[in-house]
Formats: structure tokens, sequence, C-alpha cells
């Protein structure tokens, strides 16, 4: 078993073992391994771990404003 950031049980924030499954798998949709890539110092893998983290924050933000809405919902029909 490899040890990673991945493999590290997450404390606090609820959603960031999320988070960093939105960002492993995007390295994954654009053909590397994750692991790999993090390992990596040059321009292009910074450059997809930017966007990897850009494209999980957006995808965070779309869960945490579903997850206030039906929050809402309940709070308003109960």
């Amino acid at each position: 078993m490899s040890s990673g950031p991945t493999d590290t049980p997450i404390v606090g924030d609820p959603f960031a073992r999320l988070e960093l499954n939105l960002i492993d798998d995007f390295i994954r949709a654009r053909g590397h391994d994750p692991a790999a890539l993090r390992a990596r110092r040059d321009h292009e893998a910074r450059t997809i771990l930017a966007e990897a983290s850009t494209y999980a924050a957006t995808k965070l933000g779309e869960v945490e404003s579903r997850a206030h809405y039906v929050h809402d919902i309940h709070d308003n029909h109960l």
C-alpha cells in the first residue's frame, strides 16, 4: 500500500476527503497517476494540479450550495 495524501485520514473538514477524491479523479481523467503527478515539479504538473484544485473547489461549492438549499427547504416545511 502506498502512502500519500489520499491515504491519510482527514480530521475536521467534512468535505476534505471528497475534495481529494475530486482532485484525483480529475488527474486520472487527464491520463496521469495522482501520486506520480504530485511528485513532479515541472510546469505541466503544477498546471494540472492547479486546474484539478480549481475543479474540486467548484464542485465542492456546488455540493455545499445544494446542502444549504436542502437544509433551508427542511427548515421551512417542518
